[in-house]
């Protein structure tokens, strides 16, 4: 697997033939045809019915023939193809359509939510760029995971540490979601951040050294969840189930807190253990 900064042209081709592959003709509420389909999905021509453009732009389109969908187009594309509100403003990025975000990525923590941070105790909370890079921490959140300062600053990254990191890649009950549900999230960063030379790094390296990645990265999944369940085994405290709720502050906008709590009495008098050992 390679993975380089974003080529829009490229990619947006291959998201628009794998979203139309995806989609039943019936729920797009197109009439049954006579002769049988040799691909699944929709056919090139009833997308561009659908969508009110001609067959011959969808052509081009899915060839990366150089063509940029103005906005009004993206749109349409957008509804014909039903897609979510994530995978819409995924297809809004890559047609250049949507306000550019800062290419510059947070390395360093907001001072002022450095303090937010402290004052969030007892509830396990951190703070991320787009990168899943880890950029602070309460004292909760390291006994929640794993002691981030362990860890050389290159490898503070949530992704590492699911796929890569020996003492966590078993550490989530439903392993597969938490990765696909990162991989989404990490390709709408790509796109939003079309010149992260590190973003694109990173991802060539977890497809290099993860099977797992690599076959889920090819399916475009795009989702960003802003809040979640995640069930955890924990190494002391035994199962651990935490709702999390991630928060974009206006003024640090590459900085997301990421807050948790616990989801059930089970889990947090399992909380309550790992603050008072």
């Amino acid at each position: 697997m390679t993975t380089r900064t974003v080529d829009s042209t490229r990619e947006l081709a291959a998201f628009l033939r794998a979203r139309r592959e995806r989609l039943d003709p019936a729920d797009a509420g197109l009439p049954a045809r006579q002769r049988s389909r040799r691909t699944p999905g929709l056919r090139r021509e009833e997308v561009a019915e659908l969508a009110g453009i001609s067959v011959d732009y969808v052509v081009r389109l899915e060839q990366a023939r150089g063509l940029r969908p103005s906005a009004d187009v993206a749109e349409a594309l957008s509804k014909a193809l039903r897609l979510e509100p994530d995978e819409r403003a995924y297809l809004f990025d890559l047609a250049r359509r949507r306000p550019r975000e800062a290419d510059e990525p947070a390395t360093e923590a907001a001072p002022q939510l450095v303090r937010l941070l402290a004052d969030l105790s007892p509830l396990p909370a951190m703070l991320l760029n787009h990168r899943y890079d880890i950029l602070a921490w309460n004292p909760e959140m390291p006994r929640l995971l794993l002691d981030f300062d362990t860890l050389p600053p290159e490898r503070r990254n949530l992704m590492w540490l699911c796929l890569l990191h020996p003492g966590t890649r078993d550490f989530y009950a439903d392993r597969e979601r938490v990765v696909r549900e990162g991989i989404a999230h990490l390709r709408a960063a790509w796109a939003a951040h079309p010149e992260d030379r590190e973003l694109a790094a990173r991802i060539a390296e977890f497809g290099a050294r993860d099977e797992e990645f690599a076959r889920l990265w090819e399916e475009r999944d795009v989702k960003v969840n802003g809040r979640g369940l995640k069930v955890m085994r924990h190494p002391e405290a035994g199962r651990i189930a935490v709702r999390f709720e991630v928060l974009m502050p206006l003024d640090d906008r590459d900085q997301r807190l990421v807050i948790h709590r616990a989801a059930d009495e089970e889990s947090q008098a399992a909380l309550d253990g790992l603050r008072a050992g």
